[in-house]
């Protein structure tokens, strides 16, 4: 028996406009926009909603954009894209490749924005099918964790209504047609951290008469690799980077400072503040062994919350994906090490219901290296690659994801 949720999920995106949104989205790839920059992106998708018969407004929390179809009695649920690009060079040799120079759209973000515009049309034209509230939200500055926060500062819920819940879903590496869920956590929290190691400079010829701190920051980067490894029992799952270390001018001048830059990401408050004052003691310590004038400054920069999923709302999201896609296609894939702002739009009690979409090309994940599904996961681009391609035929599903996890608590008529 199939729900009248997947029955109407499935009349509405029968007809989908499929040459006209893979336009859409391989236009949006060729232009990527950083965070905050992303005006043509805001504009492409606002225009759309406009077409669509949404009020909307643009420039909520700098180039956020929201839309919004009344549409009777019910609920309210809100869908939410990000717009944001990176600063990637591509390697994809795709014939709709970027055309920013440095900048590409290596995470997916013009794909989200082209299912959330598809997922909009298809609502809005069969709106006698259902009653309630479609609130529908392109999120700037995902990449870095401030679009959120923003578009709620900004008085999105006080100008378009307080959503009853939320839905998210990203692309994600995995052979395409599969629609990973966790109730519960499924995304984790990220912390960034800056260190500034202070020495004393000199000339490359006097090394005695200096404090270098790039042997100390050497060492340093080092001993952060052991907090994961030695402070942290096996059964808590962590991740600390080291992605950035910058010093020096010239070949042959110490420097009077070095800069460290780290990403952690952690999946309880608890094991994120062990690493924090570890972090903070290994570059006192590392310091105060090298005789550096001055202790290290420590800040923490860009926060990601956890992604903790309704285990109810994730259920019945989950459920009717699973009429509409197969039982095969939805399956628990356990919580990832990624990091997403998305949780900061349920300000602490709306409940959301957070999935991935797997977009990898049959063809590029046969040739993968590996027999097992972990295997070629680990071979395949991912987000953030220079080489991340999301296959054109995950168009239409992504769409019908979100069509359906919309009806799943719309009134269906």
């Amino acid at each position: 028996m199939t729900s009248p949720a997947a029955r109407t999920a499935l009349d509405l995106t029968d007809g989908l406009p499929v040459p006209d949104l893979e336009d859409f989205y391989r236009d949006l790839h060729r232009h990527p926009e950083l965070s905050l920059e992303e005006h043509r992106t805001a504009g492409k998708l606002a225009g759309r909603l406009k077409e669509a018969g949404f009020e909307t407004a643009e420039g909520i929390g700098g180039t956020g954009v929201a839309g919004v179809l009344r549409n009777g009695d019910g609920p309210t649920v809100l869908l939410r894209a990000d717009l944001d690009a990176l600063p990637v060079k591509e390697e994809t040799g795709l014939p709709y490749a970027s055309e920013a120079d440095g900048v590409m759209h290596a995470c997916g973000h013009d794909l989200h924005v082209t299912w959330l515009a598809g997922a909009a049309g298809a609502l809005a034209a069969g709106r006698e099918t259902w009653n309630g509230t479609l609130l529908v939200v392109g999120q700037p500055a995902e990449e870095t964790g401030q679009g959120a926060a923003r578009m709620v500062a900004d008085g999105l819920y006080e100008r378009f209504g307080r959503p009853d819940v939320l839905l998210g879903q990203h692309a994600a590496p995995g052979p395409a047609g599969l629609y990973p869920h966790a109730p519960g956590l499924i995304m984790s929290a990220s912390t960034d951290v800056d260190i500034v190691v202070h020495g004393r400079g000199g000339h490359g010829s006097r090394p005695e008469s200096t404090v270098d701190p790039v042997v100390t920051a050497a060492y340093l980067v080092t001993r952060l690799q052991t907090v994961v490894s030695r402070e942290l029992a096996a059964r808590e799952a962590a991740v600390l980077t080291v992605g950035r270390i910058e010093a020096g001018t010239r070949h042959n001048i110490i420097p009077s400072e070095a800069r460290i830059e780290l990403n952690l990401r952690t999946q309880s408050a608890e094991v994120r503040e062990r690493m924090l004052a570890a972090i903070r003691r290994i570059a006192q310590g590392e310091c105060l062994a090298a005789g550096c004038p001055r202790e290290p400054e420590i800040t923490l920069g860009n926060t990601f919350p956890e992604t903790v999923n309704d285990v109810g709302t994730d259920t019945s999201v989950a459920a009717v994906h699973r009429e509409v896609f197969g039982a095969a296609a939805v399956f628990d894939p356990g919580p990832a090490m990624g990091s997403e702002d998305f949780p900061q739009l349920a300000l602490g009690s709306i409940p959301y219901s957070y999935w991935f979409v797997t977009t990898t090309p049959a063809e590029v994940w046969e040739q993968a290296p590996g027999a097992s599904f972990p295997e070629k996961f680990s071979a395949v681009p991912s987000n953030h690659s220079p080489r991340f391609a999301p296959d054109l035929s995950t168009v239409a599903p992504g769409v019908r994801t979100l069509v359906s996890g919309a009806l799943a608590f719309l009134s269906v008529a």
